[in-house]
């Protein structure tokens, strides 16, 4: 049976950058920095699948198109919609026997037509000199536009230049789309990906070490993909994998002893400053060689139960989540803790079983896993004995897949562990752990970022050359806000509650955003001044434009749930046509974000998105204008998804400036 290979022009899309391989480094980000000079490639990204097309795979049949088109109902992801169309057009268009993908993307601002297919090009070549009655790529374009079934959703279908087909949507049948989301909720409009349940392994600060500026993007980043996941009806298990085991352990628990011989009493005022508590320690591990051999005993004894030991190291773990628990909390983050320590238990049966299939093999003492593509091979037992990161992050992966049956698990760490992933990823598709394809459930994916930086463009520190305590820095990024707002005079007009909770939200918004908008795997600069401005692509900008929407409701003294079931919503002017267009366009933008592993196309969607509500507001009237109804319609419906775009990048939206 032929294959033919039919594509769209990806107009709208952003595709993935990609990543080039690192030494593997801890999971804590604090470990794994970058130097400022640091660049890597955008020609792959492994892992991670596209978004900007849907393929839809058929061969011909006799189902009628009739039957197909009167079935079909909207579902909230409107490049689907338009694709089931095109799909049913194919089966006329294309000759017996022959496979089709279909492709569809948005057409650019300013070109004919909401949505384009170039088919016709890819089609032509294939068939071509085999008897069609088709004169050429126009013609095949014209047979797709006139066999496309009939539909509500289409206004009119034209074709253009060689086969371009340019589909325009119906004005009529989008105003309905959104009156039907106003009634129904913003949830119809979900996506739906082929996957049930996910792993989002993010966050993963080491036990005993304060969370700092290098934690935030994974902790902001992980929380975001966990959200549109969740919000695509799927399963997320969010998972903190802290470092809460290991050598460092006999050391702390010493120096702790030798602290506080009482360790009962222990609280974390008693300790204070964990990073202090942590270089004092590692100080005298360093420095004292009687303690130096404590601690190492202290290990072995740690790790073959003794009940004493698990006492300390438990008394400074829970010390540690504390300190953590500070920083989600301000952040609004949910996380299951099941850290390096919860995985121990299983390590050596998950060794035993990479060994009978004859994966590991014994190199300079250790034993170690042969990858191909990789100059040095995966150690997964250390020549002592002990166990890595390797071997923990492989049961980590074992258990996930086995017990948790995850059919998807996405790791947020930095650019620099892009190589330690590749390694064991490798490794567990040469046990048959995963496919071969990296496109195929079960998958693996690392989401890699850049760094934080500051305005000299070095890592992001404080001016005594310590990085940033991350409890600090929110709460002066709220300290900011505050001020900010007390200056426009809202301490006498709000209550010190409303004042306090718009200073949080905006606060710890601007934090999130300005780190969301950027791709991922960029670098950016950490400056409060621009991340708190009222002007240009800022958090503080749209929630400023959501709280402007709220006003006009408001002021309107219409009651919006009652007209939601007792007007319509008309797109009759180009600029309420084009906010209704991008409001429509909402549920592809969240399956894209999420395909790819990039939040920024969300940032780009919700901006875009308060840019063509100024622009339709700035030039039509709402409240007292003779289509005054049907506008707050489509106010609500604006805030309506500015709000769910809040929501899953993290950030509390406010209601009033």
């Amino acid at each position: 049976m032929a294959a033919v290979r039919l594509t769209l022009f990806p107009v709208t899309a952003t595709p993935p950058s990609s990543l080039c391989s690192f030494n593997p480094l801890s999971r804590c980000p604090h470990l794994a920095y970058l130097s400022s000079s640091s660049s890597y490639s955008s020609s792959s990204l492994s892992g991670v699948f596209r978004a900007t097309t849907r393929r839809l795979v058929f061969a011909t049949r006799s189902k009628s198109v009739a039957t197909m088109a009167a079935s079909q109902e909207f579902t909230g992801n409107l490049k689907r919609e338009v694709e089931k169309l095109f799909d049913a057009s194919l089966r006329l268009t294309v000759p017996d026997g022959t496979s089709v993908e279909t492709e569809v993307a948005a057409s650019l601002p300013g070109k004919p037509g909401d949505y384009q297919c170039n088919n016709a090009m890819g089609l032509w070549s294939v068939i071509k000199g085999k008897g069609t009655q088709f004169r050429g790529p126009p013609a095949v374009g014209q047979a797709i536009s006139k066999n496309l079934p009939a539909s509500e959703m289409v206004e009119t279908c034209s074709v253009a230049g060689p086969g371009f087909v340019n589909l325009v949507l119906s004005s009529k049948w989008m105003a309905k789309s959104i009156e039907k989301m106003l009634i129904d909720g913003i949830d119809t409009w979900a996506p739906s990906l082929p996957v049930k349940r996910a792993v989002v392994d993010f966050s993963s600060p080491n036990i005993a070490k304060e969370m700092h500026v290098g934690h935030l993007r994974s902790t902001i980043i992980g929380d975001t993909l966990a959200r549109m996941l969740e919000y695509s009806k799927v399963e997320v298990l969010r998972r903190n994998h802290v470092g809460d085991w290991g050598t460092q352990f006999g050391m702390l628990i010493e120096y702790l002893f030798e602290k506080f011989p009482d360790t009962e009493s222990v609280t974390e005022t008693a300790i204070g400053d964990l990073q202090t508590f942590y270089k004092e320690s590692k100080t005298k591990f360093d420095s004292d060689p009687d303690f130096k051999e404590k601690a190492q005993k202290a290990v072995v004894r740690l790790q073959g139960g003794d009940p004493i030991y698990r006492k300390a190291w438990a008394k400074i773990c829970e010390i540690s989540r504390t300190e953590f628990a500070k920083v989600y909390q301000r952040l609004k983050v949910e996380l299951e803790e099941k850290g390096e320590s919860f995985y121990n238990p299983f390590i050596a049966n998950v060794i035993g079983e990479l060994d009978s299939k004859g994966l590991i093999e014994e190199s300079e003492g250790a034993r170690v896993i042969f990858l191909e593509g990789f100059n040095i091979p995966l150690m997964v037992v250390k020549s002592d004995g002990g166990f890595n990161y390797a071997s923990t992050d492989l049961t980590a992966l074992w258990y996930r897949l086995n017990e948790e049956k995850a059919e998807w698990i996405v790791y947020v760490t930095d650019v620099g562990q892009q190589q330690h992933f590749n390694m064991f990823f490798k490794a567990a598709r040469k046990a048959g752990w995963l496919p071969d394809s990296d496109k195929t459930y079960p998958r693996v994916d690392h989401v890699g970022f850049g760094l934080v930086l500051g305005e000299d463009g070095k890592r992001f520190r404080t001016r005594s050359s310590d990085v940033v305590r991350l409890v600090d820095l929110l709460d002066e990024a709220k300290t900011r806000s505050k001020t900010a707002l007390i200056e426009r005079g809202k301490d006498k007009e709000w209550t010190p509650e409303e004042l306090d909770k718009t200073a949080e939200a905006v606060g710890y918004g601007a934090v999130k955003y300005a780190d969301l908008k950027n791709n991922r795997l960029t670098n950016y600069t950490f400056n409060f001044d621009q991340m708190l401005s009222d002007k240009g692509n800022t958090a503080v900008y749209l929630l400023y434009a959501h709280a402007r929407i709220c006003s006009i409701i408001r002021k309107s003294g219409k009651d919006i749930d009652e007209l939601k079931k007792t007007e319509k919503l008309a797109l009759d002017h180009p600029e309420e046509r084009a906010l209704g267009l991008h409001l429509l366009r909402f549920a592809e933008t969240v399956e894209e974000a999420c395909s790819n592993l990039l939040p920024n196309v969300l940032c780009h969607y919700l901006y875009d998105l308060s840019e063509r509500y100024t622009s339709f507001y700035s030039i039509h009237q709402v409240i007292g204008s003779p289509e005054e109804a049907s506008r707050l319609l489509l106010c609500e419906a604006t805030a309506v998804v500015m709000r769910k775009c809040f929501h899953l990048l993290g950030i509390t939206p406010v209601y009033k400036i």
